[in-house]
């Protein structure tokens, strides 16, 4: 969009949450929210992904430009949203119609959309995560090993589907006309939509991830071991690649905990 190039201007306020962006809040004749990435990976990624929901019609935010010059710092503009988000008490609730219509998404590949590997099997990725996650934590080699085991074993034919992968708390907004919205698109994923729920169940530190299938209208007879198999894979993530010190040891712990039951 003219007159939209990344850069920060003087009056906009800083609206960062997170840890690894930084967000303004940019007043104008079209206000927007520029989004500023510390990994190119992640801008190219949501970037990709909100594209691919505007042609889908799916409830996420407008794409308003985006950088595309590798040689600056990573950005994109998106529309602003007069919604606010949704209560925790209603956030499950809420939460299941705007990922069912998520979900219907086909996808072209497994893994990122873009700014990553693209791999022909789900299979194919999730060993290629953990292996990542093996050499980030090498005490927990013995776990990813395990759970190289368990992936080889019981996951089958998977068709690719769009997964948020960062479901929480404040991501889910609700519009003053009452429809929800999902934001922060920069981990999206093509694979099995039950990882998503398997997430959720970690960022909400559930002890029994197969609470989530409630969000599943129609759960298959392998849904619940395949839920619990991608919800140790999280733990995993968190417990390897987290910056924050006490979500990785709670992570090790549930991972541990898990072992043993």
């Amino acid at each position: 969009m003219d007159g939209i190039d990344g850069r920060v201007p003087p009056s906009a306020p800083e609206i960062t949450t997170g840890q690894a962006n930084r967000v303004w809040s940019v007043e104008g004749p079209t206000p927007y929210i520029l989004k500023h990435y510390g990994d190119p990976s992640r801008a190219a990624n949501e970037a990709a992904a909100l594209r691919l929901l505007a042609r889908h019609r799916a409830p996420a935010p407008q794409l308003l430009a985006a950088s595309s010059d590798s040689s600056t710092l990573p950005w994109t503009a998106q529309a602003a949203l007069h919604a606010k988000p949704v209560p925790i008490d209603r956030f499950l609730a809420d939460l299941a119609e705007p990922l069912a219509s998520i979900h219907r998404i086909p996808g072209t590949h497994f893994g990122r959309l873009a700014g990553a590997q693209k791999h022909r099997s789900w299979t194919g990725y999730l060993h290629d995560r953990l292996r990542t996650y093996a050499v980030a934590a090498p005490a927990l080699r013995a776990v990813a090993r395990r759970l190289h085991q368990e992936v080889e074993a019981s996951i089958d034919a998977i068709q690719p589907a769009l997964l948020h992968h960062d479901l929480q708390p404040g991501h889910l907004l609700r519009e003053p006309a009452g429809s929800q919205m999902l934001i922060d698109w920069e981990l999206a994923t093509f694979g099995d939509h039950r990882s998503d729920l398997a997430r959720l169940a970690v960022r909400l530190d559930l002890d029994d991830p197969t609470q989530m299938l409630a969000l599943v209208s129609r759960p298959d007879a392998a849904a619940e071991d395949r839920l619990h198999l991608y919800w140790r894979i999280h733990l995993l993530a968190d417990a390897a690649l987290s910056t924050d010190r006490a979500v990785r040891e709670r992570a090790v712990g549930r991972l541990l905990a898990s072992s043993v039951t």
